[in-house]
């Protein structure tokens, strides 16, 4: 297997385990992560939060960690990446409104390139105006954006994901099993048991 070269595009607020654990996941199985942010260098740090799901009528919400970026958003172009991640949180809300961060999206999505998006992350993926036609996952909050934005709102368990194209969608952090299996198999990557 050719390890690949991932962008993640995060920012303040990101959720912390959609942010930290796809991260080490792909770096663990010998990938490559550049995780960026728009208005921050390489060594700067994004603060994160950690939703919870405690019996509210929706999550709640803490300060995570901080996570060091390490790479730099202005040197970010699609066509030096083989896939893109986007972690979900409160980051997408204000990176949606970011013109280079859509640009960068829909030419990970006019290249079909593996997109991996997860919770919020879908606000970026309707944004951006890629989801016409596609099953799509995310926290139920934001299904009515993915339906504005043409796409098919797939409800499914908190811990489930839906793989339409190159596009791997799922609602939460409970997905994550699912989620970067799915991502991985869209990758190409194989893991053997030996």
């Amino acid at each position: 297997m050719a390890a690949k070269k991932i962008l993640m595009i995060v920012g303040d607020y990101a959720e912390d385990y959609e942010t930290m654990v796809p991260f080490q996941i792909l770096l663990a199985v010998g990938h490559s992560v550049d995780a960026v942010c728009p208005g921050k260098e390489s060594g700067q740090q994004v603060r994160t939060a950690i939703h919870d799901f405690e019996g509210d009528q929706t999550y709640s919400e803490k300060r995570g960690h901080n996570f060091t970026l390490n790479a730099d958003f202005t040197a970010a172009k699609a066509d030096a990446y083989d896939a893109l991640v986007i972690p979900g949180g409160r980051a997408p809300e204000y990176l949606r409104l970011n013109t280079d961060v859509l640009n960068l999206v829909r030419a990970f999505d006019a290249a079909a390139k593996p997109i991996a998006a997860i919770c919020h992350g879908a606000q970026l993926l309707a944004a951006a105006g890629i989801l016409t036609g596609k099953r799509v996952s995310a926290y139920p909050a934001c299904a009515p954006e993915v339906t504005l934005a043409g796409g098919f709102y797939a409800d499914i368990a908190i811990d489930g994901a839906v793989t339409d194209g190159h596009l791997v969608t799922a609602p939460a952090w409970p997905a994550h099993p699912a989620w970067m299996a799915q991502f991985l198999a869209v990758l190409g990557t194989k893991i053997s048991h030996g």
